[in-house]
């Protein structure tokens, strides 16, 4: 193990475990996860470029749903090129200082994809509930700053957080049952008192997830309520199919929150769940929004078959 000298930290470099207890399955397992980061990849540009290439479709809610696919490709592009190194490489080692970097970066992401999904679903209200008013009140500049304001918010949060972890001393083990720099991770690798750190830790997750999902709540009561009075079934259809996509994207998103971090689970099984989270999830949302839309499947079949055809 690495030593520094210094009162912080005598840790300077980390071993991140990864699935190194499954040594017959780092072959398929680098192959499964790049490709599952390729397609992220690929699916979560193509809908930034959608967003772009179709007038019909610069709105407020592409417009959030583009920030949602940087999102997406922002934290599975922190975790996932480290877990790929640590399948293929004998060297599973991260400094300290990059451990501390790759969880600030997660968090802030995280934390700002969670408002995010709140904004959009401000956004699904205003659409439902007031859709004569919709062009004025979310206007161009009210939603730069509800994006502005929930990468500040998701920033602020994640270097809270950081800090409160770099406060701690490490000095050993330095070993990570992890692959990557997951908070109880870390934490559980602490040789001084993490009491500070943990009331951190919970007073910013319970009240970034109370409002996010009071947010959600609010805006969905309202729009239910709007829906069964419509009296026509053409509108409550449209209604639905606007909203769809978006409460599929919530349940996925904070139902793994909840499942890591609120139900006791083994080291095996919050590697899985981190594993959906970080990997997985990011390569589903693309096929949700864009299986779901009408306006993203026309445009990516207009894209493809100019590809195919220049001439049309």
């Amino acid at each position: 193990m690495a030593l520094d000298e210094g009162n912080q930290s005598s840790v300077t470099i980390f071993i991140l475990l990864g699935f190194s207890e499954y040594p017959h399955l780092q072959a398929p397992l680098f192959l499964m996860f790049l490709t599952i980061y390729t397609v992220t990849l690929v699916g979560n540009l193509g809908i930034i470029a959608v967003v772009r290439i179709n007038p019909k479709l610069h709105t407020p809610m592409y417009f959030f749903l583009s920030h949602l696919s940087f999102l997406d490709i922002c934290y599975s592009s922190v975790f996932t090129p480290k877990l790929l190194e640590i399948l293929v490489m004998e060297d599973r080692s991260i400094s300290f200082k990059a451990c501390m970097v790759q969880f600030f970066f997660v968090c802030a992401f995280v934390i700002t994809e969670m408002f995010m999904l709140a904004v959009m679903a401000y956004d699904r209200f205003v659409a439902v509930c007031n859709p004569l008013l919709y062009t004025v009140a979310m206007s161009r500049k009210l939603c730069a700053l509800l994006v502005a304001g929930t990468y500040a918010w998701g920033g602020i949060c994640s270097l809270t957080l950081t800090y409160s972890l770099l406060e701690l001393s490490f000095c050993g083990p330095n070993i990570i049952h992890h692959f990557g720099c997951e908070y109880s991770a870390i934490l559980s690798l602490s040789c001084s008192d993490p009491s500070f750190s943990q009331r951190m830790c919970l007073v910013i997750s319970t009240f970034n997830e109370a409002c996010s999902l009071l947010i959600i709540l609010a805006s969905y009561i309202f729009i239910v309520v709007t829906i069964v009075k419509m009296p026509s079934t053409g509108g409550l259809q449209k209604a639905f199919s606007t909203c769809a996509s978006h409460l599929t994207t919530i349940t996925i998103f904070h139902g793994i929150i909840l499942l890591l971090y609120c139900v006791p689970n083994s080291k095996s099984s919050v590697k899985v769940a981190s594993v959906f989270y970080t990997v997985v999830i990011p390569m589903r949302k693309p096929l949700i929004y864009s299986l779901r839309n009408k306006d993203v499947k026309d445009t990516l079949r207009l894209v493809v078959a100019k590809s195919l055809c220049p001439s049309i």
